[in-house]
């Protein structure tokens, strides 16, 4: 099952990557603009979305939920972009130190997932995107709080493990609905 997630999970990476690659030929490094609380708030929106969905079971905006979980992928790698980058980094980021610093982020991601892999025995794959989905908005609101509290938590991981959480828990539900085949 190792070599079977380890290939799925690269494939959806490369697919997000591939989006944030082209975005970022097309807009630049605007999300530089973005706080980090922002950034969360970012992908609140796109975990709340899935949700309405998920509950009404319909949508009127013509971008189905694949969409926003790869949204959440790439909005977590720049919240962790952002948290390396220090205060006077410039807007304009040169795309190949971008692409490097997305390719760091998702190497400590991954390996972090197999980490916990290996722990859990997998067990995502018994879960349902529903409950993958509310633990996303969990982790959001800790983040959210943490944020609050300006990062002085008292037993907390901090923001960068629940970034890191949620993407690979992003790249779960992606896996689940066949986006890697």
């Amino acid at each position: 099952m190792h070599n079977q997630t380890q290939h799925e999970y690269d494939q959806v990476i490369s697919q997000c990557r591939a989006l944030f690659l082209a975005k970022t030929h097309d807009y630049g490094t605007a999300w530089r603009i973005l706080r980090l609380p922002s950034v969360t708030d970012q992908l609140y929106i796109k975990a709340q979305r899935i949700r309405s969905i998920q509950e009404k079971g319909t949508q009127l905006v013509d971008e189905g939920i694949e969409g926003e979980f790869v949204a959440i992928v790439n909005y977590c790698l720049i919240a962790l972009m952002q948290l390396r980058l220090p205060a006077d980094a410039p807007l304009e980021l040169d795309p190949a130190e971008v692409t490097a610093a997305y390719d760091h982020e998702v190497d400590l991601t991954r390996q972090l997932l197999f980490a916990k892999n290996h722990d859990y025995g997998e067990a995502w794959r018994q879960m349902r995107i529903e409950s993958i989905t509310d633990i996303i908005l969990m982790k959001l609101h800790r983040t959210k709080q943490i944020e609050d509290l300006q990062g002085r938590t008292r037993v907390s991981e901090g923001v960068e493990a629940n970034y890191r959480d949620m993407l690979n828990y992003a790249v779960f539900c992606l896996i689940k609905m066949g986006v890697s085949a």
